[in-house]
């Protein structure tokens, strides 16, 4: 039986869903998830209040949603990437890895905002965070990490925050970057550098 096509109406709300969640992202990793007010994401979305509490119960259902959109767009553009290289070494293969994380980090700074942000604080939406994406994520890098990168079992999380903090931070302070150095790091030739560096770095 064929897929019924999406009404104009139903398409509207999920547009409209899209652009709350996208606002949502960006207001949560500007200002955490207290000093973002649902106001403030409904007029970064060009949208009404009343349109937030109809597709997300609160602010945490809408905090949660943002962050799972965030991570299922790194687990799919990873996958879609790697997938599609032909790199048969495992060393090569785990820098590209690595390229790729960059990247991304590069094209979406919110994710290492949020991420610090969350980190901080030992309450309800740090454990979420961890336990439903963090986690699953290290368990499948700390591995790697020690068969392809000979790292000591001891020191993964040493390696896995020394990743996290080395593909990412250069990106989420980017203004105190060109300040600082002069660097935009998020010209193109800027991303590639890093990401080669830190890949290498990494995995030498």
């Amino acid at each position: 039986m064929a897929t019924k096509a999406p009404t104009a109406r139903e398409r509207q709300r999920e547009e409209t869903r899209e652009r709350i969640l996208e606002a949502a992202v960006e207001a949560f990793a500007e200002m955490g998830f207290r000093g973002a007010s649902t106001r403030e994401i409904a007029r970064r979305a060009s949208t009404n209040q009343g349109l937030i509490t109809y597709h997300f119960r609160s602010k945490e259902d809408l905090w949660r949603a943002a962050a799972d959109g965030i991570f299922e767009r790194l687990g799919a553009q990873l996958a879609e990437r790697m997938e599609a290289l032909d790199l048969t070494d495992p060393r090569e293969r785990a820098r590209e890895a690595i390229r790729q994380y960059v990247r991304f980090a590069a094209a979406h700074p919110e994710l290492f905002r949020i991420m610090v942000d969350e980190g901080r604080v030992a309450d309800d939406r740090m454990k979420w965070l961890v336990d439903t994406h963090l986690r699953p994520r290290f368990e499948v890098i700390a591995p790697g990490l020690m068969e392809v990168a000979g790292i000591d079992e001891a020191l993964v999380p040493h390696a896995f925050y020394a990743m996290a903090g080395a593909a990412s931070l250069m990106f989420a302070v980017a203004p105190e970057c060109r300040r600082l150095t002069g660097l935009d790091p998020r010209s193109t030739q800027a991303v590639e550098t890093h990401a080669d560096y830190v890949a290498r770095l990494l995995v030498p």
